[in-house]
């Protein structure tokens, strides 16, 4: 057979990354763009100064169910999911603008209960929804682009050998939350909130930067997954010790009553709690809240869990 040419490629052959490497490769640049693609958010420069931006797109039945989550909910969740890559840049966001589309018939109070929820997230760390567009959509899609200050933004590719690695927040109550749900479940209720409104380390990010982190980002897909990107970017290895997580007693519940699943693997595959990970030059350098796991080593990207390869999923991709 030929080889497949880009006119017939799908891409769900490509895959996400490959989608997004080559959507990278027919973007210019100029000298306002300080970061461009592929972190978690961009800096850009401006004549006064300088800022950072993200887009996150959320889509009803990929991201949320409203038979799981009420319209709050999703107001919570779409905000954090942004507010979360502003502050794996170690930035605070300060306005957001959010694109809406939505079947004609939903209740106009569900939007407007949603974009309370949304305000509401986003007033946490002092940021306010200040625009947006609205259009109709076969089910409902929230695209939300957010801006921030940060004073020394982190990026994924500045990890050294020798760092550690540590993260900040809860990881696997998320995962377990929609475990439990897929499953008919409501308990246990706190993962299952975590699911619903996820509660990221919003002072964590800021505080890392001022820390010394070398390299920082969100844990949205999974923690082995996104670890992996920064491990990529910073064209290093990484090792973590699985004994060194907390686990949630929620997640060890859930695992237990799904049939003796090993709690770990929502620790290390589940996304959505949007924990930070970053590394740090040494333990002492920590801020606050921050729990050490693993260590930078040569390599080229590899991530491994007790020095062998992870056998579980490390993390969720669109299309595969």
């Amino acid at each position: 057979m030929g080889k497949v040419s880009s006119a017939d490629q799908t891409i769900a052959a490509v895959g996400e990354f490959g989608l997004i490497d080559r959507v990278t490769e027919q973007i210019g640049s100029s000298e306002y763009v300080l970061l461009g693609p592929g972190d978690d958010a961009a800096h850009v420069a401006t004549a006064d100064g300088t800022f950072v931006v993200s887009t996150d797109i959320l889509v009803e039945g990929r991201h949320f169910r409203r038979d799981w989550s009420s319209a709050a909910d999703v107001g919570h969740k779409a905000a954090a999911a942004n507010l979360s890559d502003i502050n794996a840049m170690g930035g605070v966001a300060t306005a957001l603008t959010m694109a809406f589309a939505a079947p004609a018939d939903l209740p106009e109070q569900w939007a407007l209960e949603m974009v309370a929820a949304f305000e509401a997230e986003c007033a946490t760390v002092g940021a306010h929804l200040v625009g947006g567009d609205v259009s109709s959509a076969d089910q409902v899609v929230i695209s939300v682009t957010a801006f921030g200050d940060a004073e020394r933004p982190v990026t994924r590719a500045g990890a050294q050998l020798g760092d550690v690695v540590a993260y900040a927040g809860t990881l696997g109550l998320s995962a377990a939350g929609y475990a439990a749900l897929s499953r008919g479940f409501r308990s246990p209720k706190v993962a299952v909130d975590a699911h619903r409104r996820p509660v990221p380390p919003y002072a964590a990010g800021p505080a890392a930067a001022a820390a010394g982190a070398t390299a920082m980002i969100d844990v949205s897909d999974g923690f082995v997954a996104d670890l992996g990107h920064l491990a990529r970017a910073s064209k290093v290895a990484v090792d973590v010790r699985s004994e060194a997580f907390v686990l949630p007693e929620a997640v060890e519940t859930l695992a237990s009553a799904l049939g003796g699943l090993d709690p770990l693997s929502f620790v290390l595959g589940g996304g959505e709690d949007f924990a930070l990970v970053a590394t740090f030059p040494s333990a002492s350098s920590l801020p606050e809240g921050w729990t050490v796991v693993g260590e930078v080593r040569e390599g080229a990207g590899e991530v491994t869990v007790d020095g062998e390869p992870y056998a579980g999923t490390p993390g969720h991709r669109h299309f595969a």
